[in-house]
């Protein structure tokens, strides 16, 4: 499954749903992606300022994001592959929203929030 990107995401709504200073995100074309869940598991909470997050009901971990802005892609929390991928990160996404108390210390570039 090839990967498109991979980044770190210091958004709010990210940080809150991690309980982390911020996350890692493998992104994907959402159509070559295969989920099994036999047990049913996987749910999905729709925010109400827009997109979707992917949680295991039974463990209650958050694994996915989709929104509106990535039509097409899903986001899926890199902590869930147990293999090396062949990308590593590739930048800090909505730097400018990053905590105070976590000091990043790589020269990846550091990009704000998109325009609306």
């Amino acid at each position: 499954m090839p990967v498109k990107w991979v980044a770190h995401c210091h958004c709010t709504r990210c940080r809150r749903a991690h309980g982390a200073a911020f996350v890692t995100w493998v992104g994907m074309e959402e159509a070559r992606v295969g989920i099994e869940d036999p047990e049913g598991a996987l749910r999905w909470h729709v925010a109400v300022g827009g997109g979707q997050r992917g949680f295991c009901s039974h463990c209650g971990s958050p694994m996915l994001f989709k929104g509106e802005r990535w039509p097409g892609e899903l986001h899926i929390a890199r902590a869930l592959f147990t293999d090396a991928l062949e990308q590593l990160p590739q930048a800090h996404a909505y730097y400018d929203t990053h905590v105070d108390w976590f000091e990043v210390g790589d020269a990846l570039p550091k990009k704000p929030a998109p325009e609306a």
